[in-house]
């Protein structure tokens, strides 16, 4: 899921190589962290958070049904270094 995560928001942002995706499985959820510069939110995000919304709904369906933890995909800002 990760890797799926990773893909998709280097193919959308202008900047793929500050793209930075991180995953973290506690109890009942795994979160996958999404981070891209502050110009890029907008293209990963998209109009009235669709692209997001989308990238969210392909995560959690090749999760597939085998999977009883809940998934989040958290998109955020990564500081320029």
């Amino acid at each position: 899921m990760k890797d799926l995560v990773e893909y998709l928001a280097k193919a959308l942002a202008e900047h793929p190589d500050e793209v930075l995706v991180t995953q973290r499985e506690d109890e009942d959820a795994i979160i996958i962290e999404l981070k891209v510069l502050p110009e890029d939110m907008g293209k990963v995000i998209g109009k009235q958070g669709r692209i997001a919304k989308s990238i969210r709904t392909l995560v959690k369906a090749s999760a597939g049904q085998d999977e009883r933890k809940k998934i989040a995909v958290d998109i955020m800002p990564r500081e320029e270094e």
